[in-house]
């Protein structure tokens, strides 16, 4: 079970099962100091692993960040804050050999 902030990375990697939280990356197991979502943020996701029955699902928790929206504003600001690229959907290897084995267990299709 992964548990995650980052959709489009569970979308690409394609984990057995994975529970997305939309909160700010870097607080995936809830808000810092509240032990009441902290809680129900992993309560939550352990749950998937009897309500999941398909490989590859992806659950998606209703729980939102409490502040206004400004830290996605922040996050995708060009300047001041977050400057990286949105992701694609391209696999990336480190080493061709792991590229291979993941085309020779079908994971990854030519």
């Amino acid at each position: 079970m992964c548990l995650g902030s980052a959709l489009d990375i569970f979308s690409a990697g394609r984990p057995p099962r994975a529970t997305f939280l939309d909160y700010p990356l870097g607080h995936s197991a809830g808000r810092p100091f509240d032990r009441e979502d902290q809680y129900a943020v992993v309560r939550a996701a352990l749950q998937g692993f009897t309500a999941m029955t398909r490989p590859g699902e992806i659950a998606r928790l209703p729980n939102r960040w409490p502040e206004s929206e400004e830290w996605r504003q922040k996050a995708a600001a060009p300047r001041g804050g977050d400057t990286r690229q949105p992701r694609d959907d391209s696999p990336r290897f480190q080493h061709p050999a792991d590229r291979d084995a993941a085309v020779a267990s079908g994971a990854l299709r030519q």
